[in-house]
């Protein structure tokens, strides 16, 4: 048994590769796209207890923007199925919680490096065709943040680990960092695979077991993070790996009474509808679960007539796009200045009318297919809305859904800042401006602070200084992340940590100690050395 201190080496962000022409790396990912695209159907098994079940109802995983070619076939869990991952959760526990904490920070930081190693354009090539992101999103999320997770986590655990109370004379206090009494359900989204890892990391990296229900649509990059860990050494049962209709996991797991926490990025109905259910079922759990969700964001960016014209473009062009906007941090809607909008108007049109659309596959496109048809189909909804006002003008965008779920950067122009596509989260490349007049500042900070339930990510611009202290105090509680002349998008782990309030989450900041800190049960211990012999105190005499 070792009785030396481990130190965890301090993290660094892992670097982004360009895929320029030319580049070695370019070479790479073009040689895994077209393997991967030519490959046969891979069929994804539940992994229950590290057994691999690929008997049941099956689904498929198709690419967005080819909405006729299937990449993967999955099995679909039945409510027995889920019942039984939560039995190997719960049975793997004691191990896993009882490892030496060196050797459960090595698994991830092994994983890390296979990630960026040899597997990273494996996955980088399964979130592009499955996911429908370019190769730069692509690299960003998949090739850099799931590392990033993984790497400071594991550092921020040594650091909670360390934290200990103070001492007085004839004692010894020290505060042990148990992991949450029961398992963890870790619900996951389609559009970051990096978040579709650290949700069951995170809480796995102190000590806790976990239940793991990935989004159909991004199966395909899940489990090759899923053999990652495995390759790594990530014991049976730890991390269960169940693909499933949410409604009987909610049944099942949900309602279990070991249920000890759940770890969500989603929509903010289905938060709420879990954490309702949990309400109702308060009385069945064992202890009280940990509630930690990142949810739905109506995210703005807020213009003074300060700013500079040309990096505003910019910043509305990739903030509210890339990825077809389908961030919960994008930007999708605006407050302009009426002295700056006909500038503004002109740059986003020029910038919209470059915009290539298409493949992924194909490095010269900006933006590519939406996730599936229902996604398409709502977004298109909104743009029809929007034609179909007199309180708004479609300056640009529309939609086809003939081979792939294509929706075009879409623009609109309104005079309602209440207006449905100002209010509502469309989750795609919509963007709604609203133009306030200047003499109306006061009036258009009020409207961005109240218009929606949600307080994820927001940006200003202004050049002006006493401008830029003032509208930061009036939006201080619009956004969880809060940018100053830059777009709302794009959070580093351990720089930029992602979280809200209000109805976008519980504001835990992935990325951060303060996400950690939700997966770990302190118990405190008072050791004293010379206990006292008498009953009285001197007082007493």
């Amino acid at each position: 048994m070792s009785n030396a201190l481990f130190q965890v080496p301090r993290p660094t962000n892992e670097p982004a590769r360009s895929y320029a022409p030319g580049s070695p790396e370019r070479a790479e990912i073009q040689k895994e796209l077209d393997r991967l695209y030519r490959a046969e159907l891979t069929k994804i098994p539940l992994v229950i207890n590290g057994v691999r079940i690929y008997e049941g109802e099956k689904g498929y995983c198709a690419m967005p923007e080819e909405h006729g070619k299937n990449l993967a076939e999955y099995t679909i869990a039945t409510k027995a199925q889920i019942a039984e991952a939560v039995e190997a959760a719960v049975a793997a526990k004691p191990a896993w919680e009882n490892m030496p904490f060196e050797h459960r920070a090595a698994i991830f930081l092994k994983a890390a490096d296979l990630l960026t190693g040899v597997y990273r354009y494996r996955i980088n090539a399964a979130t592009m065709l499955g996911q429908g992101k370019t190769v730069h999103q692509a690299e960003l999320d998949a090739g850099c943040q799931l590392a990033d997770f993984l790497r400071f986590n594991v550092y921020y655990a040594y650091q909670i680990y360390q934290n200990q109370p103070e001492n007085d004379k004839l004692m010894w206090n020290r505060l042990e960092y148990r992991a949450l009494s029961g398992f963890v359900l870790a619900i996951t989204p389609f559009n970051f695979t990096s978040i579709c890892g650290n949700l069951p990391t995170a809480p796995a990296i102190m000590g806790n077991t976990i239940v793991w229900k990935p989004a159909a649509t991004a199966l395909l990059s899940n489990y090759i993070l899923y053999e990652i860990l495995e390759e790594a050494g990530l014991p049976k049962g730890v991390i269960n790996f169940v693909s499933a209709n949410g409604e009987d996991v909610s049944e099942v797991a949900v309602k279990d009474k070991r249920l000890a926490g759940f770890h969500f990025t989603g929509s903010t109905g289905v938060f709420s509808r879990v954490w309702r259910s949990i309400g109702e079922n308060i009385s069945v759990y064992e202890n009280y679960p940990r509630m930690v969700g990142e949810t739905g964001g109506k995210d703005f960016v807020f213009v003074h007539k300060s700013a500079q014209v040309r990096p505003l473009v910019v910043a509305l062009i990739r903030g509210a796009f890339e990825y077809q906007g389908q961030k919960c941090s994008a930007a999708s809607r605006a407050y302009v200045p009426a002295s700056l909008w006909p500038q503004v108007k002109q740059g986003l049109l020029e910038e919209v009318a470059k915009i290539k659309i298409g493949s992924v596959m194909e490095f010269s496109n900006f933006v590519s297919a939406v996730i599936d048809e229902r996604s398409f189909n709502n977004i298109a909804s909104y743009i029809d809305y929007a034609k179909a006002s007199p309180e708004a003008e479609v300056l640009c965008g529309g939609y086809d859904k003939s081979q792939g779920y294509f929706v075009q950067p879409t623009i609109v122009q309104t005079t309602n800042p209440n207006f449905k596509t100002m209010v509502e989260e469309i989750f795609g490349p919509v963007l709604t401006v609203y133009v306030y007049e200047d003499e109306n500042l006061e009036e258009a900070l009020d409207s961005c602070n109240t218009a929606t339930p949600y307080a994820l990510t927001g940006a200003i611009f202004a050049n002006d200084r006493q401008a830029l202290v003032h509208m930061e105090r009036r939006l201080a509680d619009a956004a969880g992340n809060f940018y100053i002349n830059d777009k709302p998008t794009g959070g580093v782990v351990g720089q930029q940590p992602l979280g809200g309030g209000r109805a976008s989450g519980t504001n835990d900041k992935a990325g951060s100690i303060l996400n950690m800190l939700r997966w770990v049960n302190p118990r405190t211990i008072k050791e004293t050395f010379v206990p006292p012999t008498t009953v009285e105190y001197p007082f007493m005499g």
